[in-house]
């Protein structure tokens, strides 16, 4: 059953009454999913066109290479420069995206035990980081150049912390309890 269905068919219903809601418009849902890649590297542009597919290839969507806005001279970086990459996915691909992170990427984690439920930022949204992009069953070893965590930023519009757990536990994403 795809992600989208489940949430439409189960997660709807038992959240309506989990948090006694009596409008279906104000179930909480997942407005969009952001990744993002920075590379370490800024001198050597393989590193960034390697996380620019590697990141294409996980989402299914072309990334926009973002720059630096300011210069840091202790970080030996100037204004403009590239420093990463991003992608926003929304509706179907973000389930799509999801799906696959709840079910094949994060259980395939050597000495995986759930993720911490402290991650939401106060109005719902929730960050988890990977330390690697190999992770991912699209991604072989032979096809990187170096490896790069990324960062995951699931939006949703619950206006809780609570809202937002009860969501994404209702979705699938696995928390340690």
């Amino acid at each position: 059953m795809l992600l989208a269905e489940k949430f439409k068919t189960e997660v709807v219903p038992r959240l309506m009454k989990e948090l006694r809601l009596k409008n279906v418009m104000q179930v909480p849902r997942v407005e969009k999913v952001i990744i993002n890649m920075g590379i370490s590297d800024t001198d050597n542009p393989k590193v960034l066109e390697g996380a620019v597919k590697n990141l294409a290839k996980i989402t299914g969507q072309k990334p926009i290479v973002t720059k630096a806005r300011y210069s840091i001279s202790d970080f030996h970086l100037t204004a403009g420069e590239p420093i990463g990459c991003k992608v926003t996915l929304r509706r179907a691909r973000a389930y799509e995206f999801l799906n696959k992170l709840f079910n094949a990427v994060l259980p395939g984690i050597r000495d995986f035990r759930g993720l911490s439920s402290s991650s939401f930022d106060g109005r719902g949204n929730y960050s988890l980081g990977l330390s690697e992009q190999l992770a991912f069953p699209e991604i072989s070893y032979n096809e990187i150049t170096a490896t790069q965590g990324m960062d995951i930023t699931i939006v949703t519009t619950a206006r809780s912390d609570q809202e937002g757990y009860a969501l994404l536990k209702g979705l699938g994403l696995p928390f340690k309890d």
